[in-house]
């Protein structure tokens, strides 16, 4: 959901900027930065936003710059007694001395000078309006390079814990016989002991058949397969994603809980550490 877009509307009179950059969110959540003029644009700039990005934490700006020389600028009163009281209470509360010079200082600030027409122009508003979706085009075309590169990065990380599973398999083998032999030779160095060999033949399947990790590494790979094919969709998937790494770890938890067996464990730990860089890199995803 990481993207920057940047574009200006050249009017008669001013230039106006806009800037927008978004950051991952599991929801839609604008933060606005306009003058005054344009504030009463902000619910459809809202609804226009939400509906092309979707997700993520937006931030927009619009910088206007007076290029007319014929646009007379005036002082806000207001705004200026706002940052004088704001400065004052500051120096007061940090026990520092106030500015010397307020009115170099105050003149400096952020929308102390009025430069806006009394009224907003709606035939100006349509050319900023144009920008601002020449921004967020931008912002869009930046999402799908970073998808791209993270499509990459996600599939290389499946494949692996799929290398991973095939290489389970010879120590699988391998740990049902030490269990058994150990089994076996603990029995054989008990003296004196009278057993059922069928019904310990029968206990052992039992043991053994608890131990199998046939089925969590068949819905393993099935879970591989449909991020797979999930990742492939051209919709929005992140939070579907989010979902399927999951089951993607439940599967490795109890793989890891069934090993037994130093190299099998060393397995899925290789498997969970490339699942926790899966699941860092989802968060960047639609």
């Amino acid at each position: 959901m990481t993207g920057y877009g940047k574009a200006v509307a050249e009017l008669p009179n001013k230039k106006v900027t806009i800037e927008i950059k978004t950051l991952n969110s599991k929801q839609f959540d604008l933060f606005t930065r306009l003058p005054l003029i344009y504030r009463e644009k902000e619910i459809a700039l809202r609804n226009t936003l939400a509906g092309r990005l979707e997700r993520g934490k937006v931030d927009l700006s619009l910088n206007v710059e007076v290029i007319s020389k014929d646009v007379s600028s005036k002082i806000d009163h207001q705004v200026v007694a706002q940052y004088h009281r704001e400065i004052s209470d500051m120096a007061a509360e940090l026990n520092i001395a106030p500015p010397q010079e307020w009115f170099s200082l105050l003149l400096r600030l952020p929308e102390v000078m009025k430069q806006e027409a009394d009224a907003l122009d709606e035939g100006e508003w349509d050319t900023i309006e144009k920008a601002i979706i020449q921004a967020v085009d931008e912002v869009i075309a930046f999402r799908k390079q970073e998808g791209e590169m993270l499509t990459r990065v996600l599939t290389e990380k499946i494949q692996l814990i799929r290398t991973l599973l095939i290489e389970v398999e010879p120590f699988e083998t391998e740990r049902i016989e030490t269990i058994k032999n150990r089994i076996y030779d603990g029995l054989h160095n008990l003296e004196g002991i009278e057993y059922d060999k069928n019904r310990f033949e029968q206990e052992m399947i039992y043991y053994i058949e608890k131990l199998d990790v046939n089925e969590e590494k068949t819905r393993l790979a099935h879970h591989l397969d449909y991020f797979t094919e999930t990742l492939a969709d051209s919709h929005s998937q992140g939070k579907k994603l989010g979902f399927i790494a999951q089951e993607i770890g439940r599967e490795i938890n109890t793989l890891g809980s069934k090993s037994n067996q130093s190299g099998m464990q060393r397995i899925v730990v290789q498997m969970k550490d490339e699942l926790e860089q899966i699941k860092e890199q989802i968060l960047n995803i639609l």
